[in-house]
């Protein structure tokens, strides 16, 4: 028998603003820095919902390429809390992530920020997102970043 082929579902729009990180400085597995997370909303088919603070514990590795972790409540528009996690890559050419770093506008082509995202919940309604696995595809500006998120089928 084979695997089958995964299918990507349209989930949400997600936008997100940040902060000026905080810069922890280079630790054995690169330079760290804490970006807040201040605030979002998501929009999609299934799931309507404020994105409350939370924080992005990046990394620049020795190679260029950023790792993103974060992890972020979000509150639903029926009230039901989400705990939301996601880890990515961004990368691309030093002088596209450095306008990126700049907070100067970078067409979304000319990068990659990817994540892989997971959900958990209490509230009946989202159990379903216990069982997500979504990717997303993302975009960012000075202060703030739009992701749109697909869950594997």
């Amino acid at each position: 028998m084979e695997p089958i082929e995964p299918t990507l579902e349209p989930l949400f729009a997600m936008t997100l603003t940040v902060a000026p990180p905080t810069d922890v400085g280079r630790t054995p597995v690169g330079h760290r820095r804490v970006v807040p997370v201040t605030g979002g909303r998501i929009d999609g088919p299934r799931l309507k919902a404020t994105v409350l603070p939370g924080e992005d514990w990046i990394v620049e590795r020795a190679d260029g390429a950023f790792e993103i972790d974060v992890r972020m409540p979000i509150k639903s528009d029926d009230g039901a809390m989400i705990l939301m996690r996601y880890t990515g890559l961004r990368h691309g050419p030093p002088e596209v992530l450095a306008r990126l770093g700049r907070g100067e506008p970078v067409d979304p082509k000319d990068y990659f920020l990817r994540i892989l995202l997971r959900f958990e919940t209490a509230a009946p309604p989202y159990d379903w997102l216990n069982r997500v696995l979504a990717v997303g595809s993302g975009a960012r500006s000075a202060a703030s970043v739009l992701y749109r998120v697909w869950a594997i089928g």
